[in-house]
């Protein structure tokens, strides 16, 4: 599978403001369009290698609501989207029997939903009590592993926007909670990820004027 941008060699070797600079000013320089729909900021990203990213914010209150990727294969025909961030596809229902419909709904979904202050998991469809559960950060391979006493459920995955800015992972940010069976994984963003996100939506709300002016709108409504 091709890199992404921030997956190239030495990616991880640097760390702190310099390299959460550099990943904003690779935002700041991308090929960028944007637009308000259905209460979404949508934006669509081009960077200079080809690959794509697509990012949908909550209008009101700019939280992620979807973020995916895009790259090109070895061909150079344009791949599937990747999906980072927001409720997974629906897999195929309409093409499967009732008996098929029933039982992946009752496999453990996973899935990004963040929050302002915190990037956040939730893993559906698992009924066990909280205290079955062990979620914990291996420093060596930058991940986040959860898994269950009884060994019923195993799961690890990385957070890429620490690798994005080059930042370490620290075990105190993390905390889970069950309900519902539900498992939702917390891990605080670093303050170096929240003012670069406040950063980015400053620019994106210049990007989205810039846009509806180019397609003749105004602030108010359409131009004459």
């Amino acid at each position: 599978m091709e890199r992404l941008p921030w997956q190239r060699p030495g990616a991880l070797l640097g760390r702190g403001k310099m390299a959460v600079t550099g990943w904003l000013e690779s935002l700041r320089t991308a090929e960028k369009t944007a637009l308000l729909q259905d209460g979404r900021r949508k934006v669509h990203y081009l960077f200079p290698d080809g690959k794509e990213m697509a990012e949908e914010y909550d209008e009101k209150t700019s939280e992620l609501l979807v973020r995916k990727w895009r790259v090109k294969s070895a061909l150079g025909a344009m791949g599937q989207w990747q999906l980072e961030v927001g409720e997974p596809a629906s897999l195929g229902a309409g093409n499967l029997g009732p008996e098929l419909i029933k039982e992946s709904n009752a496999n453990p979904i996973f899935m990004r939903k963040d929050t302002k202050m915190s990037f956040q998991w939730r893993i559906r469809n698992l009924p066990y009590p909280k205290d079955v559960y062990s979620v914990c950060v291996d420093q060596k391979e930058r991940c986040i592993i959860v898994r269950t006493t009884n060994k019923k459920y195993y799961k690890k995955f990385s957070i890429p926007d620490l690798d994005r800015h080059q930042l370490p992972l620290d075990d105190t940010s993390l905390s889970f909670a069950h309900a519902n069976c539900t498992l939702i994984i917390s891990y605080q963003k670093p303050k170096e990820v929240v003012v670069a996100e406040s950063e980015l939506q400053k620019e994106l709300k210049k990007v989205t004027l810039h846009t509806l002016n180019a397609m003749g709108y105004v602030v108010h409504g359409k131009s004459s």
